[in-house]
């Protein structure tokens, strides 16, 4: 068992060891980007990367408060579901309203890696394995859709 201290440094390592390993690679723009803290340039819409105790995974969350706006949000992301699935290569799950582990009301697009731990180093290469080839293709897609998102 970890200490509540020992599982956030081995998660801090984690995220440092996934921005170092991606620090090389241009967005589809060809510019920096600081992929573990990906920041979409849309307010309440965000990339989320994580890597946890039995499972790793990735989406697209929208967390307005204004459940209206936040189901507009998400059915505007669905319109471009195909591009989406195509771009990242594979089908993703799709949750509208979905209450996170906050309590918050949220809404997402996810894929998912089970049996897998962050607080097992062995385990670290898998993860990466997972989400890099997932956070650049988001990017690429996001490079093509963001001006759609940011009219809302």
């Amino acid at each position: 068992m970890y200490s509540k201290a020992e599982k956030s440094k081995i998660r801090k390592d984690f995220w440092t060891a996934f921005g170092q390993y991606m620090k090389p690679v241009p967005s589809a723009e060809g510019t920096k980007v600081n992929w573990p803290n990906y920041k979409t340039g849309v307010k309440h819409l965000f990339f989320k990367m994580k890597a946890e105790q039995g499972f790793a995974s990735i989406g697209i969350e929208f967390t307005h408060s204004d459940i209206e706006l936040q189901q507009l949000f998400f059915e505007q992301l669905e319109e471009f579901k195909n591009i989406l699935h195509s771009e990242v290569g594979e089908a993703w799950d799709w949750e509208l309203h979905h209450v996170d582990e906050f309590g918050s009301i949220i809404s997402r697009t996810q894929k998912t890696l089970p049996n897998v731990n962050v607080m097992n180093q062995n385990d670290w290469p898998k993860i990466i394995s997972f989400l890099k080839p997932r956070i650049i293709a988001l990017d690429a897609f996001w490079a093509n859709m963001k001006p759609a998102f940011e009219e809302l």
